[in-house]
């Protein structure tokens, strides 16, 4: 049951930190100054997004340190709790990321959404996003290629929450505006075409770099034989949906929706095409961070 909650913990953190970071990078990228269309709801995701994180961390801090104390009774005693925190760098680790995630909550609600505000939670964003690498199978790889697989890890976490966060603010946008020809869903797609493009890239190369720590090119014919394996390959598969869903979108939906608009036709159709679409692509995106909260907790092939 504890590893269950360690696992679900982790997915909740993921959601959050996904958020925390490709949200506002995607607002920066979309929109070019602080008094554009409403985005009154920014301000509400983010703060969500950094409660999410900072109860999601502070809880697996209590349910990590029941594991290794063997009940939960034992894990709320101070002293398991202190040797948790300044014994163990998974301990550290998550205090400092509920402690940013705080930060980070205070910023958004003190302050008046803009750029500036955007800007800064980014940053605490990447430093949550990050962290999750720093006590990842990523930093306990040793010898020379340490740091080589722990940089790619980082920036592996940081793509990734560079789409599916964007992705997660591009459902909100497109579910709240009801004007079908609001400049500021052009602007949305566009800024997610050019951030969901960088982050598939660096995702690709650092997945493969990752794979090679992690699996090795030896243990590839034998993958699905375990349980890492497995869950590797259904992360593929979900990955390549993903990507086919993100192709049509760009390639297809949208350009259809530029057609339309521009014509004498009824754009709402178009539009609604492009909504169903975004969602499922976000829905998939909410499964992958779910496999990889699983595969967390699992030995690779390379430390069998």
């Amino acid at each position: 049951m504890l590893e269950v909650a360690v696992i679900a913990l982790r997915w909740l953190q993921y959601s959050g930190a996904v958020v925390l970071l490709g949200a506002p990078l995607f607002l920066l990228y979309s929109f070019s100054r602080d008094d554009g269309p409403n985005l009154s709801w920014a301000r509400q995701t983010l703060a969500l997004a950094a409660v999410v994180v900072a109860f999601g961390s502070l809880s697996a801090l209590v349910a990590q340190t029941a594991v290794m104390a063997g009940s939960l009774t034992e894990a709320l005693k101070p002293a398991s709790l202190s040797f948790m925190i300044t014994g163990t760098g998974l301990g550290m680790a998550m205090v400092a990321r509920a402690a940013i995630a705080l930060l980070g909550l205070v910023l958004v609600v003190a302050w008046k959404p803009g750029r500036a505000v955007w800007s800064l939670t980014a940053v605490l964003g990447l430093l949550v996003a990050a962290s999750f690498a720093w006590t990842g199978h990523g930093a306990a790889t040793e010898g020379p290629g340490g740091v080589v697989h722990l940089v790619a890890d980082i920036i592996h976490a940081v793509a990734a929450a560079l789409w599916l966060g964007a992705l997660a603010a591009l459902t909100i946008l497109l579910s709240r505006r009801t004007d079908t020809d609001d400049p500021a869903i052009h602007h949305a797609l566009h800024g997610f075409a050019g951030l969901g493009t960088l982050a598939v890239a660096l995702l690709v190369v650092t997945g493969l770099v990752n794979s090679w720590f992690l699996v090795s090119p030896e243990r590839l014919g034998s993958l699905g034989t375990s349980l890492y394996g497995q869950l590797l390959i259904a992360k593929l598969v979900l990955f390549v949906l993903m990507l086919g869903l993100a192709g049509d979108n760009r390639f297809r939906l949208t350009p259809s929706l530029g057609v339309t608009l521009k014509g004498a036709e009824d754009p709402v159709a178009a539009l609604h095409r492009l909504r169903r679409s975004i969602a499922a692509e976000t829905a998939l995106g909410v499964a992958v961070l779910g496999l990889v909260a699983v595969m967390g907790t699992v030995p690779p092939p390379a430390a069998l």
